[in-house]
C-alpha cells in the first residue's frame, strides 16, 4: 500500500468521524431544543415571558433586608441553633458515609477484596447508592419516620457511601500490594493486612475526600431542610414562605449559610493541601 493510499484512507476515516460527530451534536441540539420547548409550554407562565422579572425577587429581598439591617443580627442569633443542627447532620452523615464507603471500597477493589468474585456486586451496590438522590431518600424516610434530622442523616449517609466508596476504591487500586503480600506471607488475616498494609497508604487521600464530602453534605443538609428534615433549611423555608415582611429573616439565613460554607471550604482546603503535601514528602523520603 502506497503512502498516498494510506493518507487517503486516513483522511476518509477522519472525515467519517467528523461527520458522525456532527450528526450526534445535531441530534443532541435538537433534543435540547425540543426538551426546552416542551418544558416551556408546560410551565405555568413561560420562560421567555418571565425572563424580564427574574431579578424581581432578589431585588425585593435585598431592599427589605437593607431597610431592616439592624434586625439581621437578631435573626442570625435565633437561627444559630438550626445552623448547628445542620452542621451536626452533615458531620454525622459524613462520618457514617466514610465508614460505610471505606468498607465497601475495600470489598469492591480488585486485589484487596476478600471475595474477588463479589467485586462486581459491591461495585453495582455503590452505583445504586450514588444514583439515588438524597432528596428522594429523605422524602421516603420522612413519610415513614416523620420530620427531623434522623431522615436527613440516613439519606445523606446512604448517598455518601456511594460517592466516597467510588473515590476510596480508586485510591485503594493505586496502593502498593507489597506490604499486603508481605503481611500475608507471615500469616496475617485480611483485616490485619488491610489495617497495616493499605490504610497507612490511603489514609491521607481518604481524609481529603472525606473533608471535601463534608462541604457537599453541608449544602445537602440545608437543602433537605426544605422538605422537613430540620436544620437551617427548615428555617429558611419558613422565612421565605411568609413572603414580604420577613425577607430580612431570609436574608440573614442566606448570609449565615454563605459565610459557613465559605469558612468550611477554606478550612478544609488548607487541611487537604497539607495532607496531600505531607503524603508527597513522605513518598519522596521513602524513595530517598
Amino acid at each position: 500500500m502506497t503512502a498516498d493510499r494510506i493518507a487517503a484512507t486516513y483522511h476518509a476515516q477522519l472525515a467519517r468521524r467528523r461527520a458522525y460527530g456532527t450528526v450526534l451534536w445535531a441530534i443532541f441540539a435538537a433534543l435540547l431544543v425540543a426538551g426546552f420547548d416542551m418544558a416551556n409550554r408546560r410551565n405555568a407562565g413561560g420562560f421567555l415571558q418571565g425572563l424580564p422579572s427574574v431579578l424581581d425577587y432578589p431585588d425585593a429581598l435585598i431592599s427589605e433586608a437593607w431597610q431592616k439591617a439592624g434586625a439581621l443580627p437578631g435573626h442570625m442569633w435565633r437561627a444559630l441553633p438550626s445552623l448547628v443542627e445542620t452542621l451536626n447532620i452533615a458531620a454525622a452523615s459524613t462520618l457514617l458515609g466514610a465508614i460505610g464507603g471505606g468498607i465497601m471500597a475495600l470489598l469492591a477493589t480488585p486485589g484487596l477484596a476478600p471475595w474477588p468474585r463479589l467485586v462486581p456486586l459491591f461495585r453495582r451496590l455503590l452505583d445504586i447508592a450514588r444514583a439515588i438522590p438524597e432528596l428522594v431518600i429523605a422524602l421516603v424516610l420522612i413519610f415513614v419516620l416523620g420530620g427531623g434530622p434522623v431522615p436527613a442523616v440516613i439519606a445523606i449517609s446512604f448517598h455518601t457511601v456511594g460517592a466516597l466508596g467510588k473515590l476510596f476504591s480508586e485510591v485503594a487500586e493505586n496502593a502498593s500490594l507489597k506490604p499486603v503480600e508481605g503481611l500475608e506471607s507471615v500469616g496475617a488475616s485480611w483485616p490485619q493486612r488491610i489495617w497495616f498494609g493499605v490504610i497507612p497508604q490511603v489514609a491521607p487521600n481518604w481524609a481529603s475526600y472525606m473533608m471535601l464530602r463534608f462541604e457537599i453534605n453541608i449544602r445537602a443538609s440545608a437543602i433537605l431542610g426544605f422538605v422537613g428534615a430540620g436544620g437551617i433549611g427548615y428555617e429558611l423555608r419558613n422565612a421565605i414562605s411568609w413572603g414580604q415582611g420577613r425577607y430580612d429573616a431570609a436574608m440573614a439565613i442566606f448570609l449565615m449559610l454563605f459565610v459557613t460554607i465559605v469558612l468550611f471550604d477554606q478550612l478544609t482546603s488548607v487541611a487537604r493541601n497539607r495532607l496531600v503535601r505531607g503524603q508527597e514528602h513522605g513518598e519522596k523520603g521513602g524513595r530517598i
